[in-house]
């Protein structure tokens, strides 16, 4: 079986992260889009320090989908530079890795409406 992907990315607010989270679900690109509000960001961006109020979303998906789904996430993500990290998975429940793999399966038609 496929190995599982988590993808790491972050949003400006928890509406924006579900909005993309559901395009991408919809796709068959994830099985699932964790996103955790709250988080408070200093990082560098163009030569200064910045801070924001952001939301971590974790993706879950598999890595052959690593390519598409990080295309699909730019297209639809509203910052200038989105942060796209693919976390390989080391192990999985086999249950939890299966799910994944029946939920992103490239045979199936996206879902609609």
């Amino acid at each position: 079986m496929e190995r599982p992907l988590l993808v790491y990315t972050t949003f400006p607010d928890a509406d924006v992260a579900l909005v993309v989270g559901e395009a991408l679900v919809r796709l068959r690109l994830a099985a699932c889009v964790n996103v955790l509000p709250g988080m408070r960001s200093v990082y560098a961006w163009k030569g200064a320090v910045e801070r924001a109020d952001e939301v971590v979303a974790l993706i879950k998906s598999r890595e052959s989908l690593a390519e598409p789904l990080a295309a699909a996430l730019k297209a639809r993500h509203p910052y200038e530079t989105p942060i796209v990290l693919h976390l390989p998975v080391a192990g999985a429940d086999p249950d939890t890795a299966a799910w994944i793999a029946a939920e992103t399966g490239g045979d199936q038609a996206p879902f609609s409406g």
